[in-house]
């Protein structure tokens, strides 16, 4: 009830946020970066996170058919780490990159290093991602 005595009418367009513990959170956290957007589906924003898979994986489709690199988790200097980084940011779109990576890496044509680009960027965003999903189930933002 507010101050004149009516029923404070609720929003029904998005749902309450629910304060989670850490390691719940934690869990929706990897969770999401495991599969793009899970984790805000987890913390009761399906919405977004639908979006969120949308997103990364047409990042990461269209860097793998343009043929881009996928560097592997056998680096030998700091630029192969960031790579490695990058690209395991992407979660299952990581690990199903064998599938897609019929012909390799094309990387002497500019497609070929702009697919390199979109599946790093698709990778950094998931674990932006990730983190959103984090800070919304334990209530810092709605």
């Amino acid at each position: 009830m507010n101050m004149a005595g009516t029923p404070k009418i609720a929003s029904l367009t998005e749902p309450e946020a629910q304060k989670r513990t850490p390691g719940v959170a934690a869990g929706f956290a990897i969770a999401g970066w495991l599969v793009p957007g899970l984790g805000h589906v987890l913390a009761g924003r399906p919405g977004r996170g639908v979006i969120y898979f949308l997103t990364v994986a047409a990042l990461a489709i269209t860097g793998f058919l343009q043929r881009g690199f996928v560097f592997s988790h056998h680096f030998v200097d700091a630029f192969s780490l960031l790579g490695f980084l990058a690209d395991a940011g992407t979660g299952i779109f990581y690990f199903a990159a064998k599938i897609f990576e019929l012909g390799g890496p094309d990387i002497a044509r500019a497609a070929g290093d702009y697919g390199t680009r979109f599946i790093a960027t698709a990778g950094v965003l998931n674990v932006l991602i990730a983190l959103d999903a984090y800070s919304t189930a334990i209530g810092e933002k709605d």
